[in-house]
């Protein structure tokens, strides 16, 4: 099959996009939050966790920690029992706890809403920026690429990189930047309910005919 020129895979994101949305017309970021600390304490809890055991621990936590300093009031100890059920809990446990201080002494105790000043904050890489300024602030500032995305822009012949930074400049290529946000979410909905890892069901896949990794699709390679 020859390679596919950029306007033919830009036209083929389009149609993904527009078969996704009607798939998922109510994806969203799934950690439970009510305001954009919440939702940054979450994605810091979330690394190498599922969303559904961090709602489980923040269904608490949000209740005794409502702002940053209530996080750096109490002792460390305190903290890591609070989210011991989640991995790496002590490592995270710090994080945030530096996270607050420097949201107090640098930002008057208010997440930021920069990509800059986000990525300056202890436990907060590009990806979790991402995911604060798209959800919590409406910022397309980027593409989140978790482990969902970037095995299904693979999949999809969207990129042939592996390192994240670099699946996430191809998707802001191929992805109108307003829909940088929910091009994350979609993929992440199709990644667990559709595009699993290991049995990906194609069968009935909602894009099957654009995928060149599927079974039947007119993209086979």
């Amino acid at each position: 099959m020859p390679r596919e020129s950029i306007k033919a895979k830009t036209e083929r994101t389009a149609a993904i996009i527009y078969g996704l949305k009607r798939t998922y017309p109510n994806a969203r970021c799934e950690l439970d939050y009510s305001n954009p600390l919440e939702l940054l304490v979450a994605t810091i809890l979330s690394a190498q966790c599922t969303d559904k055991q961090v709602n489980i621990v923040t269904s608490y936590l949000f209740k005794k920690y409502r702002c940053a300093s209530d996080y750096i009031k109490v002792h460390l100890e305190e903290l890591q029992d609070d989210i011991k059920r989640i991995g790496l809990f002590r490592n995270k446990s710090k994080s945030i706890q530096k996270c607050c201080h420097s949201i107090i002494d640098k930002h008057g105790g208010n997440v930021p809403a920069d990509m800059k000043s986000l990525v300056a904050l202890a436990g907060v890489g590009r990806k979790t920026a991402n995911v604060v300024l798209g959800n919590a602030f409406n910022i397309n500032e980027g593409v989140v690429v978790d482990t969902h995305v970037a095995r299904l822009a693979n999949r999809l012949g969207l990129t042939r990189d592996k390192a994240p930074e670099k699946i996430e400049l191809n998707l802001q290529k191929l992805v109108p930047r307003n829909d940088w946000t929910m091009f994350s979410h979609w993929l992440i909905w199709h990644g667990r309910r559709r595009c699993s890892a290991r049995k990906p069901d194609c069968s009935i896949c909602e894009i099957a005919t654009l995928c060149p990794s599927g079974k039947s699709g007119i993209y086979l390679k």
